[in-house]
């Protein structure tokens, strides 16, 4: 458990930061969404296409563990909807939700864990799990954000509405630049490279310190009304989603022992600050959606600190 704290307690630490920096008056009441900003239109873009630019065909084929891995997250993600669509939610809202419960924090948390208890064996799992996380389950909560956010257009607008947010989504054009460059076989020059890992690096520092800012502008009573709510989709992230991929790994697939370790392990991981910037940025559940990542990042010190202790049992 001590070493399941200490990757986490730099996340602690920034959202404190920004948490104090509001607080204090050293960031004003926009600080909170021109970082945000920052994250969506700048930094994470940079991430995407440098992991998609220089993934390896032969590190990124297990269809094994994609296929246990991606249905542990499109389960928990397609079931979230229709909970919260069923329940008369917004569909934009309905998406963010499901981000909640299903979007893994694999880059801030996932490689340094596994790097910790797995070993080198397991980076090439958790890039797959990355892929996957921000890429696909990522682009598809935007294009169902984007479709639900038309809904009150006239529908042959619709798709044409759709189609023109879409292709001008920096976080949906990033990916797939970077997939036109991992198929054609090219290599980035090392200026690029250096520049797409500087600008990167400033993603998932800044999306924690946007989060601290949010929360230290929202009021207790604002956060009282939907605990239930957030209750309900720390359970799915840090519950839901890993059983459900164990029960594709083990039982349905019949995977190494190793490799459904690292699949489970991964979809145990918390709430990654991916659905906060999307919540932020469409200012749709932003109130929900920083509660879920906070109270999943301070949970999952247990939950995954019991799953290690029943899988090593």
């Amino acid at each position: 458990m001590l070493n399941n704290l200490l990757i986490v307690l730099p996340i602690f630490a920034l959202i404190l930061t920004g948490w104090i920096a509001r607080k204090s008056g050293a960031l004003g009441p926009n600080a909170t969404r021109e970082v945000n900003r920052l994250v969506v239109y700048l930094a994470l873009p940079a991430v995407l296409f440098d992991i998609v630019a220089n993934a390896r065909t032969t590190d990124i084929w297990e269809p094994g563990f994609i296929l246990a891995f991606t249905t542990g997250c499109f389960v928990v993600f397609g079931g979230t909807l229709w909970w919260r669509v069923s329940t008369g939610h917004h569909l934009a809202d309905a998406a963010i939700d499901g981000l909640n419960a299903s979007y893994a924090n694999t880059g801030f948390v996932g490689f340094p864990l596994v790097l910790s208890l797995v070993g080198e064996t397991g980076m090439a799992p958790t890039l797959i799990a990355t892929i996957v996380t921000v890429c696909v389950l990522f682009v598809v909560a935007i294009v169902l954000i984007e479709a639900g956010l038309q809904t009150e257009a006239r529908r042959r607008d619709i798709v044409a509405k759709i189609v023109f947010s879409l292709v001008r989504n920096p976080l949906l054009i990033a990916p797939v630049l970077g997939g036109l460059v991992m198929i054609s076989g090219g290599h980035l020059p090392g200026p690029v490279h250096v520049f797409l890992k500087l600008l990167g690096g400033a993603a998932s520092p800044c999306a924690l310190i946007a989060l601290g800012l949010f929360l230290a502008g929202t009021s207790a009573s604002a956060a009282s009304p939907r605990a239930s709510t957030a209750g309900i989709l720390v359970g799915l992230k840090l519950v839901a989603q890993p059983l459900v991929t164990w029960i594709v790994a083990a039982p349905v697939l019949n995977l190494p022992s190793a490799m459904t370790h690292v699949a489970v392990l991964l979809a145990a991981l918390p709430t990654g600050t991916g659905s906060f910037m999307l919540a932020e940025f469409y200012d749709r559940e932003a109130a929900l959606t920083g509660r879920v990542v906070l109270a999943s990042t301070v949970l999952s010190i247990a939950t995954i600190s019991l799953y290690l202790a029943f899988a090593h049992a």
